[in-house]
């Protein structure tokens, strides 16, 4: 029995609707890319004025500090949002990633989706086909790959596994979130101490995809600053997170036990990579810094042990001869759950206890207290984000 003439007609779109769609949505598509293609390179580029400005001091003690900090002055009273210090370091870091980088791994428009033999040789994954491209692009970096992914790559220290991530986002199709989860789980040693890698290959390159449209990526807050647009920006990562860093200086001051503040974003640099410590205070009556280090996100073994390098550099940088040790604390939190984790090196446990603790907020009293604050400030930016544009302060 055939199906009435409206409803077949509901059920295939009318031709001329398909094309006109398939023309937006390209070249929809097409404008993300070129976008996201040209901030990554205007940051390089930013990255590499930098590096080269800061050579230019000759090794000057402070110079590298102090250059960043006039430019971030001058750029943000210029452009507004974006061009924060620790951003600005984030791009000269990111230009000492990629230093040499000449062309995209991809051409434009072009994909791989093969998977290439790949074994362990030597202490590395090698592959039997080339992943560069024949110079039909010299732009230096994909246009499937934002910002995000790549300030997700240069964290990833050792440059065989950086390039193997960045070259698998592209073939998988990787988003932000997906890119880091496998950077997290050590994908690339996994495939490496495979007996079996390409089977791993492919399974990475068939995860489920987060098909992102083009409005998404334009509505992406390091993209709506690089445009010049960050009003719009009003639910950002970093909103939370500073939210939630103002709270803790504020809740740990208010505790009355001997805290003073140091620093808010204190620079250390450990060997070449430039680090960031959320927060340090001072303990007056007991003459030791407490190192605070927020991450939106679960507590990893990389998180711990970056913590432990913290502590280590800064008693050797900070502390004065007759200050106690330094100890760090440890803040991961998620929409659905929170921890709170001392990080205390195996010499110092004693200490801890018997000194350090009972003046000290416990792991559970610091939980709660970010767990609370941080469904109270989700939820008002969820209001702020409801307000009609104009009346949002």
């Amino acid at each position: 029995m055939s199906k009435p003439k409206s409803k077949a007609l509901a059920a295939k779109p009318p031709a001329l609707f398909d094309r006109i769609v398939s023309i937006l949505e390209q070249a929809r598509g097409n404008v993300a890319r070129a976008v996201n293609t040209n901030m990554v390179l205007a940051y390089w580029l930013i990255g590499r004025e930098i590096v080269e400005e800061i050579q230019r001091g000759k090794g000057r003690a402070k110079y590298g500090e102090k250059v960043i900090e006039e430019l971030s002055a001058r750029l943000t009273g210029r452009y507004g949002k974006g061009f924060s210090k620790p951003v600005l370091w984030n791009f000269r870091q990111f230009y000492l990633a990629y230093p040499d980088r000449a062309e995209i791994l991809f051409p434009l428009g072009r994909e791989s989706t093969d998977v290439e033999k790949l074994s362990p040789v030597g202490g590395e994954l090698v592959s039997t086909k080339s992943h560069l491209p024949d110079s039909e692009s010299s732009l230096g970096f994909s246009p499937q790959l934002s910002w995000s992914h790549y300030r997700a790559l240069m964290r990833v220290e050792n440059r065989k596994a950086r390039d193997f991530y960045e070259r698998e986002a592209i073939a998988g199709g990787w988003d932000k979130r997906t890119l880091e989860r496998q950077i997290i789980t050590q994908y690339y040693e996994r495939c490496l101490h495979s007996q079996q890698p390409e089977k791993i290959i492919a399974e990475g390159r068939n995860l489920q995809k987060t098909e992102a449209c083009a409005a998404d990526t334009l509505k992406n807050p390091y993209v709506l600053e690089f445009l010049g647009y960050p009003n719009f920006a009003e639910l950002r990562e970093s909103d939370l997170e500073t939210a939630i860093i103002t709270h803790l200086q504020r809740f740990l001051l208010e505790l009355g036990n001997g805290f003073a503040f140091v620093a808010r974003q204190k620079h250390i640099r450990i060997e070449e990579d430039d680090r960031f410590i959320d927060l340090v205070f001072y303990h007056c009556r007991l003459k030791f810094y407490l190192l605070i280090d927020l991450k939106l996100g679960k507590l990893s073994h990389e998180d711990v042990g970056q913590m432990d390098g913290y502590v280590r550099m800064f008693d050797g940088l900070f502390t004065a001869p007759d200050d106690n040790p330094t100890i760090g604390l440890i803040l991961c939190t998620e929409k659905s759950d929170t921890v709170a984790r001392y990080s205390v090196l195996n010499d110092r446990k004693q200490i801890f206890a018997s000194k350090y603790l009972p003046n000290l907020p416990s792991e559970e009293q610091l939980r709660l207290e970010i767990n609370r604050e941080r469904r109270l400030i989700e939820a008002a930016l969820e209001e702020r984000r409801k307000l009609p544009e104009g009346r949002q302060s």
